[in-house]
């Protein structure tokens, strides 16, 4: 709880907010760049297979490492914003309107092993990414949406109303 609280504190959520921003900058850079097809989108195995079957082995390599890297770094960032504003916004829900993210970091994180997998072509666990991925992306679009609620919330009371936190 007072970790969750310190998350709510403003310079962190904006230190959170900027690197979750950067971090999705990064990510459309990377992907652009090097020409990649973001395996974080599919869930279907047979389309998994062909993406991976369509990079070259340097694609292959620096989509590992993003996943490796970035891709761990993100869910931290998005997660901190989320909680952060959860209990910035909504103090007496904040636990309860976290979960969806709380329980979307470790989802996101599961999905990024069996993508490092199946780049490597060590393990064949790409079935999992038809749970894991849409379940990835519920979560965190209901998350996102809480944020933004919260954010519109706060805009609301200091802009209409005059006062805010």
């Amino acid at each position: 709880m007072r970790f969750a609280l310190r998350l709510a504190d403003t310079k962190i959520l904006w230190m959170s907010f900027l690197a979750t921003v950067l971090c999705t900058i990064v990510f459309q850079v990377l992907v652009h760049h090097f020409d990649l097809v973001l395996l974080d989108a599919l869930s279907d195995p047979i389309e998994i297979h062909r993406a991976i079957a369509s990079m070259s082995d340097q694609q292959r390599l620096i989509h590992a490492w993003m996943t490796g890297t970035l891709d761990l770094i993100y869910p931290m960032a998005y997660g901190a914003l989320f909680v952060g504003s959860a209990y910035k916004f909504f103090p007496t829900k904040g636990f309860f309107l976290s979960l969806p993210v709380l329980i979307c970091i470790p989802v996101d994180l599961a999905e990024g092993v069996v993508q490092i997998f199946s780049l490597a072509g060590c393990v064949e666990w790409t079935q999992l990414k038809e749970f894991l991925t849409p379940l990835k992306q519920m979560l965190f679009v209901t998350a996102l949406l809480l944020t933004i609620s919260g954010w519109v919330k706060w805009l609301y009371l200091k802009v209409v109303m005059g006062c805010g936190t």
